[in-house]
Protein backbone atom coordinates (compact mmCIF):
# COMPACT_ATOMS: atom_id res chain seq x y z
CA UNK A 1 0.00 0.00 0.00
CA UNK A 2 2.44 2.31 0.77
CA UNK A 3 4.83 4.09 -1.87
CA UNK A 4 8.04 6.25 -2.00
CA UNK A 5 5.17 9.15 -1.65
CA UNK A 6 2.65 8.28 0.39
CA UNK A 7 0.19 5.42 0.27
CA UNK A 8 -2.15 4.22 -2.38
CA UNK A 9 -5.58 5.44 -1.70
CA UNK A 10 -6.69 2.88 -3.80
CA UNK A 11 -5.46 -0.31 -1.99
CA UNK A 12 -5.46 1.46 1.55
CA UNK A 13 -9.43 1.59 1.07
CA UNK A 14 -9.65 -1.26 -0.51
CA UNK A 15 -7.63 -3.24 2.48
CA UNK A 16 -9.96 -1.16 4.75
CA UNK A 17 -13.25 -2.30 3.33
CA UNK A 18 -11.91 -5.82 3.93
CA UNK A 19 -11.00 -5.58 7.15
CA UNK A 20 -14.93 -4.18 7.95
CA UNK A 21 -15.92 -7.01 5.87
CA UNK A 22 -14.35 -9.81 7.57
CA UNK A 23 -14.94 -8.70 11.23
CA UNK A 24 -18.34 -8.13 10.72
CA UNK A 25 -18.59 -11.79 8.96
CA UNK A 26 -17.28 -13.29 11.82
CA UNK A 27 -17.98 -13.43 15.56
CA UNK A 28 -17.27 -10.02 17.25
CA UNK A 29 -18.12 -8.69 20.80
CA UNK A 30 -19.38 -5.20 22.05
CA UNK A 31 -15.71 -4.40 22.48
CA UNK A 32 -14.34 -5.68 19.31
CA UNK A 33 -17.43 -3.69 17.64
CA UNK A 34 -16.15 -0.58 19.38
CA UNK A 35 -12.67 -0.42 18.38
CA UNK A 36 -13.73 -1.06 14.84
CA UNK A 37 -16.55 1.27 15.05
CA UNK A 38 -13.95 4.43 16.13
CA UNK A 39 -11.66 3.18 13.85
CA UNK A 40 -13.72 3.25 10.89
CA UNK A 41 -15.12 7.04 11.59
CA UNK A 42 -11.46 7.96 11.58
CA UNK A 43 -10.87 6.45 8.69
CA UNK A 44 -14.23 8.40 7.37
CA UNK A 45 -13.41 11.27 8.29
CA UNK A 46 -9.81 11.09 6.72
CA UNK A 47 -11.56 10.19 3.20
CA UNK A 48 -13.82 13.00 3.45
CA UNK A 49 -11.36 15.95 3.96
CA UNK A 50 -9.34 14.14 1.07
CA UNK A 51 -12.49 14.13 -1.08
CA UNK A 52 -13.06 17.71 0.41
CA UNK A 53 -9.43 18.48 -0.66
CA UNK A 54 -9.94 17.29 -4.09
CA UNK A 55 -12.98 19.06 -4.70
CA UNK A 56 -11.34 22.34 -4.33
CA UNK A 57 -8.30 21.57 -6.02
CA UNK A 58 -10.62 19.79 -9.27
CA UNK A 59 -12.62 23.32 -8.78
CA UNK A 60 -9.44 25.68 -9.31
CA UNK A 61 -8.44 23.37 -12.31
CA UNK A 62 -11.74 23.58 -13.64
CA UNK A 63 -11.48 27.40 -13.78
CA UNK A 64 -8.22 27.31 -14.95
CA UNK A 65 -9.65 25.37 -17.81
CA UNK A 66 -12.12 28.06 -18.66
CA UNK A 67 -9.89 30.83 -18.45
CA UNK A 68 -7.27 29.46 -20.88
CA UNK A 69 -9.84 28.27 -22.89
CA UNK A 70 -11.28 32.16 -22.79
CA UNK A 71 -8.12 33.53 -23.69
CA UNK A 72 -8.01 30.85 -26.86
CA UNK A 73 -11.40 32.20 -27.57
CA UNK A 74 -10.92 36.09 -26.93
CA UNK A 75 -6.85 36.53 -27.94
CA UNK A 76 -5.89 34.00 -30.49
CA UNK A 77 -2.73 35.83 -30.85
CA UNK A 78 -1.92 34.45 -27.57
CA UNK A 79 -2.69 30.30 -28.77
CA UNK A 80 0.96 29.41 -28.07
CA UNK A 81 0.58 30.61 -24.34
CA UNK A 82 -2.74 29.33 -24.04
CA UNK A 83 -2.99 26.48 -26.58
CA UNK A 84 -0.93 24.44 -24.08
CA UNK A 85 -2.23 25.79 -21.01
CA UNK A 86 -5.04 24.84 -21.75
CA UNK A 87 -3.98 21.21 -22.87
CA UNK A 88 -2.65 20.84 -19.44
CA UNK A 89 -5.05 22.06 -17.12
CA UNK A 90 -7.66 19.89 -19.11
CA UNK A 91 -5.45 16.88 -18.98
CA UNK A 92 -5.32 17.61 -15.62
CA UNK A 93 -9.07 18.19 -14.54
CA UNK A 94 -9.90 14.71 -16.40
CA UNK A 95 -7.79 12.48 -13.66
CA UNK A 96 -9.15 14.80 -11.41
CA UNK A 97 -12.67 13.76 -11.89
CA UNK A 98 -11.54 10.33 -12.20
CA UNK A 99 -10.07 10.04 -8.79
CA UNK A 100 -12.61 12.48 -7.43
CA UNK A 101 -15.39 10.05 -8.57
CA UNK A 102 -13.46 7.08 -6.91
CA UNK A 103 -13.20 9.38 -3.60
CA UNK A 104 -16.92 10.12 -3.55
CA UNK A 105 -18.40 6.80 -4.54
CA UNK A 106 -15.77 4.86 -1.99
CA UNK A 107 -17.15 7.67 1.10
CA UNK A 108 -20.43 7.10 -0.08
CA UNK A 109 -19.77 2.91 0.33
CA UNK A 110 -18.37 3.32 3.76
CA UNK A 111 -21.80 6.01 4.85
CA UNK A 112 -23.08 1.96 4.51
CA UNK A 113 -20.18 0.05 6.32
CA UNK A 114 -20.82 2.27 8.95
CA UNK A 115 -24.66 1.51 8.78
CA UNK A 116 -23.79 -2.25 8.88
CA UNK A 117 -21.60 -1.61 12.22
CA UNK A 118 -23.41 0.21 13.85
CA UNK A 119 -26.65 -2.28 12.97
CA UNK A 120 -24.31 -5.22 14.20
CA UNK A 121 -23.72 -2.75 17.78
CA UNK A 122 -27.31 -2.60 18.55
CA UNK A 123 -28.14 -6.50 17.50
CA UNK A 124 -29.97 -5.94 14.58
CA UNK A 125 -27.84 -8.39 12.50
Amino acid sequence: MKTRTGINIRKWCLAHEELIETTLAGETDADKLAVLSALHEKRLSWLMHERLIHLIVMFLTAVLVMFSMGLILFLPEMITLSGPLFLIAFILLVFYVRHYFFLENTVQKWYVLDDEISKKRSGMI
